[in-house]
């Protein structure tokens, strides 16, 4: 393994890692959830264009492998913006009723 990588991994993985901070703010949590859901939907394009050989007619071979993955994100990014799976919705709200501040005086059920 090159030097530098070998470096630049062990950076990575001493870099100490953030905890996620609550919010309230729908705005921030639905920002959230849908960059989750496009996470989600380039995973699940990454699966089904894994079992496709990239020689071709115009190309393939390894640029496109080292590449595949980014054009998967984008795909990914793209059906997001479009409305994905909706998925994105349902996050939020789970992310919003799993931070709620308990109201001083309430009972804790």
């Amino acid at each position: 393994m090159d030097a530098n990588l070998q470096t630049a991994m062990m950076a990575t993985q001493a870099a100490p890692v953030k905890m996620p901070a609550a919010t309230g703010n729908a705005t921030v949590a639905g920002k959230s959830a849908k960059e989750f859901e496009s996470v989600f939907i380039s995973q699940f394009l990454g699966s089904m264009f894994s079992g496709i050989p990239t020689d071709g007619p115009f190309g393939g071979g390894e640029g496109e492998e080292m590449f595949r993955s980014m054009m998967v994100n984008e795909y990914g990014k793209s059906i997001e913006a479009r409305g994905g799976f909706g998925l994105a919705s349902a996050v939020s709200r789970q992310l919003l009723k799993h931070q709620e501040v308990p109201q001083p005086g309430a009972s804790v059920q």
